[in-house]
């Protein structure tokens, strides 16, 4: 390992003052800290504030959330000082306001903290609705990402750079590590846009070993690299003069292919691959900093120079700070300690599996290597068998293919090398034609299975129908990017667009390949089924990864506003009363999972007693159609996701009420049925919570919006923005509190009063939780021995004006912290649709709240009075009973004196 210290190239704590411009306005009032100004805050917070360069709004900024928010938060689960603390409120007001002067690593420096450390902090810290914004998870999320791909290319690079050089001088050893990694990480941070890429980031890093070890002393190389390096090597390592640098004549730099191919070799890398980011990205790395045509060592302090301007610039973290072991990049000793296993035969001769450390990049090499084995065989253009099929079309769909293919595959490099980096069209390129050959593969094969199923060869409306080969396609080329990527999903995916997701670091996961496709999610979702049972190679990690995508689809990205899945509600609504997408009454019937991609593509129509092949004639006019087949398999899959969703989060938080959950279950199916037009732009999750929390209110069960909320973010796959980030109207969102009380419960507290009268709507069947296509294993859910029959609907004349009955659903004392707010909205709510739709558009409507926090502890009012005793909710429903009561006896009264005047 290097040494602990080094003095060259490493930006010290002195730097800390003077170096950057704020980021902040430069003005008397933002540009320097007024410690006068703040004599109401703690000294130490002010000091600390000067230390960190804030200005005087993000210092009332800060000390507004550890006021509000963190002074008073269980110390038990907050193992930091207030310094840190206070270091991370000042981030966090920084990140919001634009304002942070400082680098994160010299944040980090001032306040104490490694970089692990201070994110578990500001995740700690995030208690409330509104704590942490969605612009400071942005960043936060690309700081770690970073980081960790950073971490495991540097254990790589400390790994082979001991495999491959026996340097017995330390120094000399030690700076030859400190110019190989300053040089990729300047080569990285200069020509890859997406620095989290970890498989191109790791090719560029073997680029770099090969331009350094062919300039290593030979006697001092170790096997195999010894034998690799070529007679053309280059002479050993000297220095130049600084006088004579600019004289040399610039040279193309020659790649070493036998020893760039044992690099490639012991990474269990591809060497095609490698080679074209080093003949592109990397040759114009070495031309851009000058360092073409010279055959010696580049200068360490010319290196170290160009990459502090370029960290300053991005304001993270100095990644040559893990040449010396500093303590802000150290990680977690439980994370070092836990290593992906995979098991290795024991070269004993026992047929004994030896577990053996599996880094990320191993991982990630061996996906990609197994991939590429599995397509061995496979090619990017039409078999033979293919073009049998596309010849005995009715109409013939080759030339139509192949200009498909052709087309897309340019969209697809274009935007990949937009999305990766300057001169990564290549490499897209490779992947396209991995994606092809996986696409081909998998249509023959679906075809083939057709054929044997129906007895049928000619195929021509499914192989003229456009759609289906953009989502097939799609799919192949999902299955590679996971493969090198991760799998990963796009947080935030279902309706970022706020503009703290300005980060290209997530472009290339799902649902990055329908956004350049300009692939609707819901025609996606369609071929995901059949494309795993007809390939039978895909991994069990690459089917887990496509049922995430076919989940993230139904629960968001298949609700957008301009989704064809609207379409088909309209249609089936349309179609009269008793049509519906898919009944209640097949909610406990076996889930089937026999639909093909015919089945799905041809046809909006439910497939008659006809082959799915030969089906696809759109119905004749006068007559009756019949129930799409797709969205009926789709709403048949989003009811039983639905229900699992809501049966998880339910027994984090209601264990004790067990007879409430298929009363929310009611509801939310109830929701999804006939009142989609809530789920447009929104997300599943967020229905599921407001129906929990509505019937909790009715029912007088205590729980609130912050208690399903924490339990909400244990969940797995769950992210931030779901609860604070909902629209509430078109172009403005707000937190789920709002969507509540502003849409949800104005759209259902009819059919939500309902469950407190004695005689409450008749319960949903509960979905029988199949066999899933994706696992070997059922999932068991218990069910029901009621006797179900479908929800009632609301009345369309339900009632526009807020009732006391209705008043009692609203989120109370959660959200708005003051009666004034409260009654704001009250008088929104209370206006009529006619009105409140003009107030909604503009007009005098009060602008969405900016700070809309939950219910303090012992606060159930929105004036901010205390509980005692009996529920609050429980007085308050008494209250209205007595009212309700004298009103009542007022008005036999009245009437009575009317039929009986006094004489």
């Amino acid at each position: 390992m290097p040494p602990k210290k080094r003095s060259s190239g490493t930006p010290q704590k002195k730097e800390l003052k003077g170096n950057m411009k704020s980021g902040s306005p430069d003005n008397s009032e933002n540009a320097v800290l007024s410690p006068e100004r703040h004599k109401d805050k703690e000294p130490e917070f002010v000091s600390l504030s000067e230390e960190l360069q804030a200005t005087n709004p993000i210092c009332d900024h800060a000390w507004r959330i550890w006021e509000r928010e963190i002074r008073s938060m269980d110390k038990a689960n907050m193992p930091y000082s207030n310094r840190h603390q206070w270091g991370a409120c000042l981030f966090i007001a920084g990140m919001e306001l634009d304002g942070i002067s400082l680098t994160f690593t010299q944040f980090l420096k001032v306040v104490g903290l490694s970089v692990k450390q201070f994110i578990s902090l500001v995740r700690k810290m995030d208690v409330n609705v509104d704590t942490i914004s969605p612009k400071v998870n942005t960043a936060l999320k690309r700081l770690e990402n970073k980081y960790n791909v950073t971490l495991a290319l540097y254990q790589r690079f400390v790994k082979t750079c001991e495999k491959i050089s026996a340097e017995p001088d330390k120094a000399k050893r030690t700076e030859l590590w400190e110019s190989s990694w300053t040089m990729f990480l300047l080569a990285k941070g200069t020509f890859l846009q997406m620095e989290d890429d970890l498989v191109i980031a790791f090719q560029l890093l073997l680029c770099v070993l090969e331009y350094f070890t062919k300039r290593f002393t030979p006697s001092l190389l170790q096997s195999p690299y010894k034998s690799a390096v070529s007679s053309s090597t280059l002479s050993p390592p000297t220095r130049t003069s600084r006088r004579n640098q600019g004289k040399a004549k610039p040279r193309p730099p020659e790649m070493d292919v036998q020893l760039l191919e044992t690099l490639c070799k012991e990474s269990d890398c591809s060497v095609d691959e490698v080679k074209n980011v080093y003949q592109t990205t990397f040759c114009a790395f070495l031309d851009s900093v000058g360092l073409s045509g010279l055959q010696v060592l580049p200068p360490i302090e010319t290196l170290s120079k160009q990459y502090e301007e370029l960290y300053h610039k991005n304001k993270d973290f100095d990644a040559r700070l893990f040449l010396v072991d500093d303590e802000t990049l150290s990680p977690n000793k439980t994370e070092v300690s836990k290593v992906e296993m995979t098991p290795r035969k024991n070269l004993s001769g026992d047929d004994v599996a030896i577990p053996v450390p599996q880094t990320p990049i191993r991982a990630a090499m061996n996906s990609i290597q197994q991939l590429r084995v599995d397509l061995t065989s496979a090619s990017d253009q039409p078999s033979s068998n293919l073009l049998f099929y596309y010849k005995n079309c009715t109409v013939d769909p080759t030339e139509e293919i192949r200009k498909r293919v052709e087309e897309l595959g340019q969209v697809f490099i274009k935007r990949f090398a937009q999305a990766v980096g300057q001169h990564c069209e290549g490499l897209g390129r490779k992947r396209f034609n991995l994606g092809a050959q996986l696409y081909y593969k998998v249509m023959e094969s679906m075809l083939k299975s057709e054929e044997k199923r129906i007895s049928v060869q000619n195929f021509s409306k499914l192989l003229n129908n456009a759609t289906f080969h953009t989502s097939l396609l799609a799919c192949a080329l999902e299955v590679v990017m996971a493969t090198y990527v991760g799998n990963s999903l796009k947080s935030g995916g279902f309706g970022c667009s706020s503009g703290a997701s300005d980060s290209v670091e997530t472009d290339l996961c799902f649902p990055w390949i329908l956004d350049i496709f300009q692939l609707p999610a819901f025609d996606f979702y369609k071929v995901i089924e059949s494309f795993i049972k007809a390939e039978p190679t895909l991994k069990h990690d690459m089917m887990k990864h496509l049922e995430q995508c076919e989940h993230v689809i139904m629960e968001s990205l298949a609700w957008k506003a301009d989704s064809p899945l609207f379409d088909l509600l309209k249609q089936s609504r349309e179609e009269g009363p008793g049509e519906q997408a898919e009944p209640p009454a097949t909610l406990n019937q076996p889930l089937h999972h026999n639909h093909t991609a015919a089945d799905l593509y041809l046809s909006p129509v439910r497939p008659s007693r006809q082959p799915p092949a030969t089906e696809a004639e759109p119905p004749t006019p006068g007559t009756k159609a019949l129930r799409s087949n797709s969205l009926s398999l789709f709403y048949k899959k989003l009811y039983r996701m639905a229900y699992m969703r809501l049966k998880t989060l339910f027994s984090h938080l209601l264990t004790s009420h067990p007879e409430l959950e298929p009363i929310i279950w009611t509801l939310l199916q109830h929701t999804l049925q006939n009142e989609y037009e809530l789920m447009r732009d929104r997300h599943l999750d967020q229905l599921i919570m407001s129906a929990m929390y509505a019937i909790c209110k009715v029912k007088n069960v205590d729980l609130r919006f912050k208690t399903i909320v924490t339990a909400y973010k244990e969940m797995p796959n769950t992210n931030q923005e779901t609860f604070k980030r909902v629209l509430i109207r078109e172009g403005q969102y707000d937190s789920i509190i709002v969507f509540y009380n502003l849409v949800f419960m104005q759209k259902l507290k009819t059919n939500i009063l309902q469950y407190s009268s004695p005689r409450p709507p008749p319960l949903s069947p509960i979905p029988r939780i199949p066999c899933s296509p994706y696992k070997n294993s059922p999932l068991r859910v218990p069910g029901s021995n009621n006797v179900y029959v479908s929800p009632l609907k609301s009345s369309r004349m339900s009632p526009v004006v807020m009732t006391p009955r209705s008043r009692i659903l609203i989120s109370i004392g959660e959200s708005f912290g003051s009666a004034d707010k409260f009654q704001k909205i009250n008088e929104m709510v209370s206006s009529t649709d006619w009105s409140l739709k003009r107030s909604l558009n503009g007009g005098s409507a009060p602008k969405p709240l900016k700070r809309l926090r939950f219910d303090m502890d012992g606060q159930d009012e929105a004036d901010g009075s205390k509980s005692s005793g009996e529920s609050t909710l429980i007085q308050k429903l008494a209250e209205m009973s007595s009212t309700r009561t004298r009103m009542q006896e007022q008005k036999l009264k009245e009437e009575s004196v009317k039929e009986h005047p006094e004489p």
